[in-house]
């Protein structure tokens, strides 16, 4: 057997292990998969978010995430807390969920609205929720969402252009990168708009350039770790009259042409995965 150097060696252990590593990845997410997807069935969710499941693949999202059941999750702006109601049981017993929700005291009336149901969903169901903390993320005032450096993920579905909207996605990047331990990552779930489209458009139709999320991202210290299009959406043109809103489960436009946008269906969305350096 021929006598091998240290560097060929060095060089065969790591490309033996590669594939073993890989497999190790593949085998944690089916594992994260198969463990969320035991929740879906909850009946704590109601019917009308349950069939919003394959339109949002919540298991596989957060399978490519890497969320595990002992992780500090923060969850940003949850809206009525369509992802809170997998994320609180799955994370219950042995992680954390904190949910970094709009101010209660807030002047926007929508927000405020939706603050108080998720809050009223929670105490209707405290064997799912009791354990859940709640913080207030209202830029460019209120941006202490958790303790920094205490946070495994933060996570964020659909909210990155209301943010870019209201001139403040570098503050909450800022905010996200704080909380987050070394080496924590960051999810983004966002309406993709079609390549070249400007910040001042995206502020107008809800979709956005994943060229300018990946840049704003990594210009507050975050790294791009992968990307995937288990969210996209191929028959979404992107062009409709309101917007991203025109589509379900918003409806804009009503009852005209409602057919057309059930059969588009939701948005196509980017799914991208950060990591803050270690």
């Amino acid at each position: 057997m021929p006598i091998r150097t240290l560097s060929q060696r060095a060089i065969l252990c790591f490309l033996v292990a590669l594939p073993l590593s890989s497999q190790s990845a593949e085998h944690s997410n089916n594992q994260i998969e198969t463990a969320v997807s035991e929740y879906l069935d909850g009946s704590h969710r109601t019917e009308k978010r349950k069939v919003r499941d394959s339109e949002r693949h919540p298991a596989q999202t957060l399978a490519f995430f890497g969320i595990e059941p002992d992780m500090h999750v923060v969850e940003f702006w949850p809206g009525g807390g369509w992802y809170s109601d997998i994320l609180a049981p799955y994370l219950r017993d042995k992680g954390q969920l904190t949910v970094a929700s709009f101010d209660p005291a807030g002047n926007n009336a929508f927000r405020a609205k939706l603050e108080s149901q998720m809050r009223a969903h929670f105490e209707k169901y405290p064997a799912v929720f009791d354990r859940v903390k709640i913080s207030t993320l209202a830029p460019p005032d209120q941006l202490n969402i958790a303790a920094p450096g205490s946070a495994d993920a933060v996570l964020t579905f659909r909210s990155n252009h209301n943010w870019l909207k209201e001139f403040s996605l570098p503050q909450v990047y800022h905010a996200a990168f704080r909380a987050l331990k070394p080496g924590g990552l960051m999810g983004v779930v966002q309406h993709r708009a079609k390549p070249g489209t400007t910040a001042s458009e995206s502020r107008k139709i809800g979709y956005m350039d994943e060229a300018l999320v990946i840049e704003m991202a990594e210009n507050a210290g975050f790294v791009l770790e992968a990307k995937s299009e288990i969210n996209a959406n191929p028959h979404d043109t992107k062009d409709h009259p309101a917007g991203v809103w025109t589509l379900p489960p918003s409806y804009r436009l009503g009852d005209q042409d409602r057919e057309k946008y059930t059969a588009i269906g939701e948005s196509d969305r980017m799914t991208l995965r950060f990591r803050k350096p270690q």
